[in-house]
């Protein structure tokens, strides 16, 4: 059985998500949370909120027979772009330069098999 997680319109780009959930994507659950818990990276906090979310989407999917997390693994882990937040900064001599702030959409897939 599968369960699915997504996490949408983060403040950060796809390319510095992606830098950490390719270090969990391969791991077991436990394991990954695990990893996750003691990074310091900012990407860390997101993609462990959303593996708890899928690993309980699991869990209330599946009511009648009882699902330990040692047997979960992550079948799938992606980082989509979202929209980009286009701002102006004031620049000298009267300019303005453009800031791009992206955005990106994190999806995680659990299964018990």
């Amino acid at each position: 059985m599968e369960a699915k997680a997504i996490s949408r319109y983060l403040h950060q780009s796809p390319y510095k998500v992606r830098k950490t959930l390719d270090s969990i994507s391969s791991l077991k659950v436990e394991e990954a949370l695990n990893h996750l818990h003691f990074s310091k990276e900012k990407a860390a906090k997101v993609i462990e909120k959303t593996l708890r979310s899928a690993i309980s989407n699991l869990i209330n999917k599946d009511n009648e027979s009882s699902v330990s997390t040692e047997k979960l693994s992550i079948k799938e882990a992606y980082v989509d772009g979202g929209p980009v937040m286009k701002r102006f900064r004031a620049a000298s001599m009267g300019r303005a330069s453009r800031l791009r702030r992206p955005t990106s959409h994190l999806t995680i897939v659990v299964t018990d098999e």
